[in-house]
C-alpha cells in the first residue's frame, strides 16, 4: 500500500487570545487624525459597535494628533467651517463619544519618543495603528513600541500588534506587524508564525519611496486633491479595518496586509510567509 504524501501545512498566524476573550475592552492607539486616520477612526467605531453586539467588550481607543484643522481639510475629513482652528483629534473623538456613548480619548500631542517622554504610559496599547506620512515618524513608532514591550512585563495592555497605513496619490499599502513574539498554539494543520516583522524592518525601501512621492503641504483644497485622490484614504481605511475584523472574529490570519492601487482597481494581498 502506497504511503500518502505529507500535506504541507498552511502558513498562518494565530491571533493572541487577549483580542478574542478579553475581560475588558482592548486598548487601541490610533496615531494620526488626517485623511486616512479620520476614516480609520470611523471604521473602529463600527467594529466596536459590532463587537459589542456580539457580546465582546469592544475597544478603548486613544487618538493621537497635535495638528489643528485647516480649511483644506474640510473636504477629505468632513470638518465644518466652525471647526477650523480646533484640534483634529479632539473634534473627531468628541463626535464619536457623543454619538455612541463612548469614552474614547483624544491626545492632542505628537506620538514620538520626545513627545511621550513625560507620559510614556500612553504608549501602552495592545494594538497600535499608524496613519502617518513620514518615514521618521514610523521609525519613531517602532522604537516606542519595542521599548514599551520590554517595559510592559505582564500588563494587560502590553503592545502586541502594529497596523500601519501608508499611501501616495492613488495607491498605498496596509501592513500588520507583531511587536515581539506572539506565542502560538501547537497545530497539526497550520505552520504558525509567532513573529510578523515590523514594517520598518521588512519594507524600509518601500516606505522611503512612498515619502519621496509625497509633495505635501499645499494650502488649498484644490492643490491637496492634486496630491491625493479624493477616495484613496477611505479605500485603504476600510480594507485595512477588515484585517482587524478578521483578527477579532476569526482568530487566525493568512494574509498580513495588502498593496492597493485605486487608479487600476487592484488589490494584492500580502501573504504570511
Amino acid at each position: 500500500m502506497k504511503k500518502k504524501p505529507n500535506t504541507p501545512k498552511i502558513v498562518a498566524h494565530i491571533v493572541d487570545n487577549e483580542l478574542l476573550q478579553p475581560a475588558n475592552p482592548v486598548s487601541v492607539n490610533l496615531i494620526g487624525a488626517g485623511g486616512t486616520g479620520s476614516h480609520v477612526l470611523s471604521a473602529l467605531m463600527r467594529l466596536n459597535f459590532m463587537l459589542n453586539e456580539l457580546g465582546h467588550p469592544g475597544l478603548n481607543v486613544r487618538l493621537f494628533d497635535d495638528d489643528v484643522i485647516e480649511k483644506k481639510n474640510r473636504l477629505r475629513m468632513l470638518f465644518t467651517d466652525a471647526e477650523v482652528g480646533l484640534y483634529k483629534s479632539v473634534v473627531l473623538i468628541n463626535r464619536i463619544n457623543r454619538g455612541f456613548g463612548l469614552n474614547w480619548k483624544a491626545v492632542p500631542e505628537k506620538y514620538s519618543p520626545e513627545g511621550l517622554k513625560q507620559s510614556s504610559h500612553l504608549a501602552m496599547a495592545t494594538i497600535t495603528i499608524s496613519t502617518v506620512d513620514s518615514v521618521d515618524a514610523r521609525f519613531g513608532i517602532a522604537e516606542i513600541l519595542t521599548q514599551s514591550r520590554k517595559l510592559s512585563g505582564f500588563r494587560r495592555d502590553c503592545p502586541k500588534y502594529w497596523l500601519d497605513f501608508g499611501n501616495s496619490r492613488d495607491s498605498g499599502q496596509v501592513i500588520l506587524s507583531t511587536v515581539g513574539e506572539i506565542k502560538q498554539p501547537e497545530s497539526k494543520k497550520f505552520d504558525t508564525r509567532p513573529v510578523l516583522r515590523m514594517v520598518t524592518d521588512e519594507f524600509p525601501d518601500l516606505l522611503k519611496a512612498g515619502e519621496a512621492k509625497d509633495k505635501g503641504h499645499n494650502c488649498s483644497t484644490a492643490s491637496a486633491l492634486e496630491e491625493q485622490d479624493l477616495y484613496i484614504n477611505a479605500s485603504l481605511a476600510y480594507q485595512g479595518a477588515e484585517i482587524l475584523k478578521k483578527m477579532f472574529r476569526e482568530g487566525i490570519l493568512f494574509d498580513r496586509g495588502f498593496f492597493h492601487n485605486l487608479k487600476g482597481f487592484r488589490t494584492q494581498p500580502l501573504k504570511i510567509t
